[in-house]
């Protein structure tokens, strides 16, 4: 358990054996990688920019540029954007609150879905056929000045508790 803690923390460890409903005397087995680097060893960031307009659930349009290969929940964070609750749990898959509804043309360009993100967003309010989770999108050069929708609502499925529109 020692490595699995220093490893991932013990929140990240508590967190993750909560979702796969894991006693938590059983954190042991728990691998020593979150889901947050294993994304992240597929977005390679380089220092071409891209642009991304967010329109959030005021209707307000928040414009930030990311480099290629950072998820837009990086982008999001590391911008400080207005968007309330975004991204609770830090891209561990272990919530819903980075939610996005994209454009058709955009949808059509992201990497494939993963079962463990099907789940999150089960339990995202406001799905779409276009919705993804942001910590699960990286940006691609190809990407640049795409438009995505924050919904309405968030959910954030650790406290079950819905937002609403504060944004």
């Amino acid at each position: 358990m020692a490595a699995a803690v220093k490893f991932l923390g013990i929140s990240r460890c508590l967190a993750v054996a909560s979702r796969l409903r894991f006693p938590a005397a059983r954190t042991v087995l728990i691998p020593p990688i979150s889901r947050r680097e294993s994304w992240q060893s597929r977005c390679f960031s380089s220092e071409e920019k891209v642009t991304v307009k967010f329109i959030n659930r005021d209707g307000e349009t928040l414009v930030a540029e990311g480099n290629v290969g950072e998820s837009l929940l990086d982008v999001v964070v590391g911008k400080n954007l207005d968007i309330d609750g975004f991204g609770a749990c830090e891209g561990t898959l272990a919530c819903s609150t980075c939610h996005l509804i994209f454009e058709d043309h955009t949808f059509q360009q992201l990497d494939p879905i993963t079962d463990e993100e099907m789940d999150m967003l089960d339990l995202a309010f406001g799905l779409t056929d276009t919705s993804r989770l942001g910590c699960q999108i990286c940006l691609k050069k190809s990407m640049n000045g795409m438009i995505v929708k924050v919904p309405e609502a968030v959910t954030d499925v650790r406290q079950a508790v819905d937002m609403g529109k504060s944004s």
